[in-house]
């Protein structure tokens, strides 16, 4: 009967009786953190950004607990934050004389070491993919890559948030109000993502398709810096000089981020699922992914004369080699990818997340808009197509959950859905205009 008991026992044991030590230890140094932040800003907060800045306490103690690697990113990050702001001394300047912030901590200098870290990360999960016998090894450090870039890329946003300060107090905001600051947000929340979910799965081989939306995303993000000097802060529009934003913006962009992977997860399904086909018309998903890959350089084309820049034509060559990388190895990569079910769950849940913040979102930019503008909803061309997006996503939801919506439909879903999500993020931006026109190419 004793072994009963305390199984027993053992199955009602309380959720802060499962703490170890180190989670105690990490609860302390977030509440003490959070504390020293709220006495020293209290003063330039609202009772908003009060409210969010407390409420944030027990938010970030409550994702150390759920997933462990977290605590070490966030102690990671606000070290690394703190030591560049401390190097600043107040003065933007030094961004330029000290060594530590020029090459390595200061904002864009921490985001250009993420952007390179995102591309080797890439490199290294697809070398994975086909080398033999040291796959595991490879994989291995191209995770390890993710992690420290997923880092910088949090401390180049700290960084820059700190720096719009020192600009002036009536410009110092958030760094999530314009497209080169969201394409960061975007890169490593998707990022995030991806790593809860390899290490729920124990495997890597998803890391090789993820990766190549993130690495599209950093081009961009490369290309917008170069041409636009999109890095530059500048003043918030009034429209934007809300609390609301710090809420909307993440909450819009986890959904936007979620969605992506799994659409590259999906993108993995219809591949393993044709392995073995030799039809050119039956390979419609590779091809798919080529003509995505390809349009981008044509979009944002510089030359009337070559149809595009150098820097793009460089970019329709990589986008070219890596679609005729996936077609003839086909049958290696879906050898090394996991099973249909693993898939089809990662999909799923990735999508059930996306919806959720989406929403949240939603209801969050209708808020802000009633604030604003005085109504919740006027038919702004980036407002209706989040509603495209949430209906697509909510009918793809309802037919898995009502319908049992599983395998070939359920992916190639999922994969249209990225095309509807990435016009709703930037494809408005290009070619409509209205009320949210703050991030135009």
């Amino acid at each position: 009967m004793k072994p009963a008991v305390t199984q027993s026992l053992t199955l009602n044991e309380g959720y802060f009786a499962k703490r170890d030590w180190l989670d105690w230890l990490f609860a302390v140094i977030v509440v003490a953190g959070g504390i020293t932040a709220f006495s020293l800003y209290h003063g330039a907060m609202d009772g908003y950004e009060k409210g969010i800045l407390l409420g944030s306490i027990p938010s970030a103690i409550a994702l150390g607990w759920f997933w462990r690697p977290l605590r070490v990113l966030m102690l990671a990050v606000a070290g690394l934050s703190l030591s560049g702001i401390a190097l600043y001394q107040g003065d933007l300047a030094r961004a330029e004389t000290v060594f530590w912030l020029k090459y390595f901590i200061s904002s864009q200098s921490a985001i250009l070491w993420m952007s390179m870290l995102f591309f080797m990360s890439t490199a290294f999960y697809w070398i994975g993919m086909f080398a033999k016998g040291r796959a595991d090894g490879m994989e291995l450090i191209a995770s390890r890559l993710l992690w420290v870039a997923v880092t910088l890329a949090l401390t180049g946003t700290m960084v820059r948030w700190y720096e719009s300060y020192l600009l002036g107090a009536d410009i110092g905001h958030i760094p999530v109000s314009n497209l080169y600051e969201v394409f960061v947000l975007f890169c490593w929340m998707t990022a995030a993502f991806y790593l809860y979910f390899e290490a729920q799965y124990q495997t890597r081989t998803l890391g090789a398709f993820v990766m190549l939306v993130v690495s599209a995303a950093v081009g961009f993000l490369l290309w917008y810096t170069l041409v636009r000097q999109a890095h530059e802060i500048q003043p918030l529009v009034p429209a934007l000089k809300s609390w609301w934003m710090k809420l909307h913006v993440p909450a819009n962009f986890i959904g936007y981020g979620t969605f992506a992977l799994s659409a590259m997860v999906a993108f993995a399904y219809l591949i393993k699922q044709q392995a073995g086909e030799t039809r050119w018309y039956k390979l419609a998903p590779l091809w798919l992914l080529g003509v995505v890959l390809c349009f981008e350089p044509v979009v944002f084309r510089q030359s009337a004369v070559l149809g595009m820049s150098n820097y793009w034509a460089v970019y329709f060559g990589i986008s070219a080699l890596i679609v005729a990388s996936i077609v003839f190895g086909r049958k290696r990569l879906a050898a090394r990818l996991p099973s249909f079910e693993v898939l089809d769950d990662v999909m799923y849940k990735s999508i059930a997340v996306g919806f959720a913040f989406f929403t949240i979102a939603t209801v969050l930019g209708a808020l802000w808009a009633a604030e604003a503008w005085g109504g919740y909803w006027s038919w702004d061309p980036k407002e209706t197509w989040a509603l495209i997006v949430w209906l697509n996503y909510a009918a793809w939801l309802h037919m898995r959950l009502m319908k049992g919506l599983r395998g070939t439909v359920a992916a190639w879903w999922a994969l249209v859905g990225l095309a509807v999500t990435t016009f709703a993020f930037i494809g408005v931006n290009m070619f409509l205009s209205g009320l949210h026109s703050y991030g135009t190419l």
